[in-house]
């Protein structure tokens, strides 16, 4: 007999170990396996049991025991589009949210409940829209949840709503992350963003301790977050928002003091989660890096992003221990702290007490350092160095096959995908900060480089950046690369050229705009005495000029003329550039 037939079949007297084996045949099913017609039918059949069951009534085939096992039946009958569609009406997904809320006692049931729902939303768009609509009202639902529950299962179901809510295209999703962010209804103690906070530290310290599912609850509450990072500044009244540029003035970013909560929280899980099992950077690392990205550098947050306490603790030792609390923290009076820093540890405060005040959410007793204690830009430089390692061990060429295998076996993701954020990342530290941006310049070309031998074949950092910026695969970790070098060297090309060799960031000049040659003579940038190459940013080896006959000179002068001119006529190299121009306007050639 079919399935829909087994389930019909039976009766309300029926003993629980039969409705049992028939509800776990339905789990079992392949997602394909059932007719159209006959899964829809048992879509609803089972659902209009699960009704009957809330009410009370005894009339169904389901008893309380079996609401887990009849919810995961139907979750995996709603894993295919056709099961999926029965249960998007506005109607059902009240009648599952209703059900969780009923069974809030029982993990169990709730969660299959939610799964149901985050199911049905992420298969069926439209079905996004229904529950965030008036009528359903499913973000609000979830944001109760957030705020109630630190089980991370709980967590990482009502993350997954609301990341779904806040990606759809229809435009009650930006009505959404307006309300999300500047709503506080009576029924909250908390506000969106802060409850966001108080959630990610709580996760961090779950992960920390290896509870189950923390770290895919983190995952999808990040993935949430940056919705609201990346969307809200774009949907809300400009009177509310801050207008930044950045660096030439070409570049505005919109920004809200409303979302300041959300950068210690992300800071401590950027400085604190533990390496990644198989990635150097694998969620919900990359989500938190995400994230950071999206917050500006204000001047409000600067104190949180580059702590004074580093400034002046940096020339004694290379970074500051997670664990040595600053001493400005406690002896500073209050009201010389800086506004933004202040509301920060404020939250952090109110989210600790409102963790400890939740004795039937318990969560292991580990705390968290506040922001002011890590070395944010060291720990940039510490997992970009890392990684790099990872995909392009010792001196290959990054475009080698292995390495874009490497990178979609172990993550499922291109290699620009992986290491183009945390490039972004260091170049959003060094191009707001003059420490930040000396300390990543000591990093890859520190005062004592070795340049006896070809900068782009060095095993190191520096080697690897700049055998990316040849590569052909990696397109947008190219033209991020080009961007870090050029900001570490105070966005000067003279100065950029000098420190890594015109050779081997010509074309990145090129492509920026940036239309300049190699200096004339080479210089001595190691401090030792040593002429280094213009060109090739190495050691200039003495030169002495091969014996030729008149006629291979004759013939060298002619290739070098028409290379030069072919440069020239490009506008790789303006007229004054032209060495050969210049030495017959010199007379050098007769």
């Amino acid at each position: 007999m079919s399935l829909l037939a087994d389930y019909t079949a039976l009766k309300p007297s029926a003993p629980r170990p039969d409705v049992s084996r028939v509800l776990q045949a339905i789990i079992d099913a392949p997602p394909f396996g059932l007719e159209e017609s006959a899964r829809k039918q048992l879509v609803q059949t089972l659902l209009d049991d699960l009704v009957k069951l809330k009410k009370g009534k005894e009339s169904g085939r389901l008893s309380s025991p079996d609401a887990a096992q009849a919810l995961s039946a139907l979750k995996s009958l709603g894993r295919n589009r056709t099961g999926a569609k029965v249960l998007a009406s506005a109607e059902n997904l009240i009648f599952l949210l209703s059900l969780s809320e009923q069974y809030k006692d029982n993990t169990d049931v709730s969660c299959e409940a939610l799964r149901c729902v985050a199911n049905t939303m992420l298969l069926i768009e439209e079905a996004r829209a229904t529950a965030i609509g008036e009528t359903v009202r499913a973000g609000d639902a979830a944001v109760q949840l957030l705020e109630k529950s630190s089980s991370p299962d709980l967590i990482f179901l009502a993350s997954r709503i609301l990341f779904l809510s806040t990606a759809s295209s229809a435009n009650a999703a930006g009505k959404l992350i307006i309300s999300f962010v500047e709503d506080k209804p009576a029924s909250r103690n908390l506000s969106v963003v802060e409850i966001i906070a108080l959630r990610l530290d709580s996760l961090l310290v779950s992960l920390l301790a290896g509870t189950k599912m923390a770290r895919d609850a983190m995952t999808d509450l990040l993935k949430f977050t940056y919705n609201l990072l990346a969307h809200y500044p774009k949907l809300a009244d400009s009177g509310k928002l801050i207008t930044l540029s950045r660096g030439d003035d070409k570049t505005l970013e919109l920004w809200s003091d409303r979302l300041d909560p959300l950068l210690p929280a992300l800071l401590r899980a950027f400085n604190t989660l533990p390496p990644p099992p198989h990635s150097p950077i694998a969620p919900p690392l990359m989500h938190v890096i995400h994230g950071l990205i999206a917050i500006p550098i204000t001047s409000s947050l600067r104190p949180i992003w580059f702590p004074p306490e580093q400034h002046r603790s940096a020339s004694g030792s290379r970074r500051t221990s997670p664990t040595q609390t600053p001493r400005n923290l406690h002896d500073s009076p209050k009201e010389s702290r800086p506004g933004a820093l202040d509301r920060a540890l404020n939250i952090l405060a109110a989210s600790r007490r409102s963790l400890s005040s939740r004795p039937s959410s318990p969560i292991p007793s580990i705390s968290l350092p506040p922001p002011l204690t890590y070395d944010t830009v060291q720990r940039a430089i510490d997992l970009f160095d890392v990684a790099l390692v990872h995909y392009f061990p010792g001196t290959g060429d990054p475009d080698d096959a292995s390495v874009r295998s490497r990178a979609r076996d172990e993550a499922d993701a291109t290699i620009d995908e992986l290491l183009a954020p945390i490039t972004l990342l260091c170049e959003k530290l060094a191009s707001a900060d003059p420490g930040a941006r000396a300390k990543i310049k000591e990093w890859l070309v520190p005062a004592n480089l070795d340049r006896s031998k070809p900068l782009e074949g060095r095993p190191d950092a520096l080697g690897r950046l700049l055998r990316v910026l040849q590569s052909v695969y990696h397109s947008r970790l190219k033209v991020v690369v080009g961007e870090l070098l050029f900001t570490m060297c105070n966005s000067d090309s003279m100065q950029l050229i000098q420190a890594v060799g015109y050779g081997n960031v010509a074309g990145f000049l090129f492509n920026k705009g940036i239309v300049t040659g190699p200096p004339d003579v080479s210089a001595d940038v190691s401090g030792g005495g040593l002429r280094i190459n213009p060109i090739t940013g190495a050691v200039q080896e003495p030169y002495e000029e091969p014996e030729m006959t008149e006629e291979e000179r004759e013939e060298e002068a002619e290739r070098l003329f028409v290379l030069f001119d072919r440069l020239e006529r490009s506008g790789a190299i303006p007229p004054s550039q032209n060495l050969v121009r210049r030495a017959i306007a010199e007379g050098h050639f007769g």
